[in-house]
């Protein structure tokens, strides 16, 4: 038996486009990452209220990247912490960039800077993104571009409070700076040779990040004068949370992403972490939620919803 023949081209049509399905996984992960990382902002200035900032950052990552690394040894195999020298150097570049860099900072303007008004500061990260992709040739959607957009104004307002004096101008632009250097870090890691296992790029990433704060720390002498006697009991406790959540659990889940889902899509966590970490800090540190800071953080929240529609159907 025969198939009759038929006019393919006028007959047969190309499948219309479909959206691309997210995982359940990845949605988990994000959920973990948005409510998580948003309440770290909270820890961490709890943290340097008794601790130093670069010391304190410095013992959560590596703490939490050999917990990290011994739980994978003894979960897969020693094998698995096995990378060429070529990935490790590169999860070290990511980590530093991320944790040094992107995170350190962040903790040290902690010190003068309230901690809903430096979450909704880093609410710029996806922009930089969508700008580095572009920088790279991806040609950004309409709806990207109005997100940069958004974000890039919501900065601008979130800024005043420095520009005002009511909190310290240098505080902001750490923060700012942190926020380039996280999206460089995050845009380098699907560009460069990482190891295969997510797990295993942010057990090294965490130990490179966190060794890079230790020598910060060291340098900028806030060994002297510590007393470890002095540090108050929520202090501590807020550094184990930290360190088990903040770091064991959110950063591997960031890392998983950055290896499973769109870029842009992950990078929506920062939109989400400070409506978490104002929240927070309104409620646990009194801070002030000044006409700025909700203003801006409006602003700036309104871009998730155009960059998450975007990237599902790209």
């Amino acid at each position: 038996m025969t198939t009759p023949a038929v006019d393919t081209a006028a007959e047969v049509k190309p499948p219309a486009p479909t959206a691309r399905r997210i995982p359940a996984a990845v949605w988990v992960a994000l959920g973990i990452v948005y409510v998580v990382w948003g309440s770290t902002y909270l820890g961490i200035r709890i943290v340097v209220e008794t601790l130093p900032p670069f010391l304190s950052a410095g013992a959560r990552f590596v703490t939490a990247g050999l917990l990290l690394a011994g739980i994978i040894a003894w979960r897969q195999g020693p094998a698995a912490l096995r990378v060429s020298p070529r990935q490790l150097a590169s999860a070290a570049v990511v980590g530093l960039l991320l944790l040094l860099g992107g995170n350190g900072l962040v903790v040290l303007a902690e010190t003068s800077v309230p901690s809903g008004l430096a979450a909704l500061l880093i609410a710029v990260v996806p922009a930089w993104v969508v700008l580095l992709k572009a920088g790279f040739g991806e040609r950004p959607s309409a709806g990207g571009v109005v997100g940069v957009l958004l974000g890039l104004a919501g900065l601008a307002v979130l800024t005043l409070p420095g520009l005002s004096g009511d909190v310290k101008t240098g505080g902001v632009v750490l923060v700012i700076v942190a926020t380039l250097l996280w999206s460089t870090g995050s845009f380098s890691s699907s560009r460069i040779p990482m190891p295969a296992n997510p797990f295993t790029a942010s057990a090294y990433e965490m130990i490179a990040g966190g060794l890079g704060c230790l020598g910060v720390g060291l340098i900028r002498g806030e060994q002297h004068g510590l007393d470890l006697s002095a540090v108050s009991g929520r202090s501590w406790a807020a550094l184990g949370y930290l360190i088990v959540f903040g770091s064991l659990i959110a950063f591997t889940a960031y890392a998983w992403l950055l290896h499973t889902a769109p870029l842009s899509l992950v990078a929506t966590y920062a939109y989400v972490n400070p409506v978490v970490a104002v929240a927070l800090g309104a409620l646990i540190l009194d801070e002030a939620l000044s006409w700025p800071i909700v203003l801006g953080g409006a602003i700036v929240v309104a871009g998730v919803c155009l960059i998450v529609s975007t990237e599902r159907r790209r």
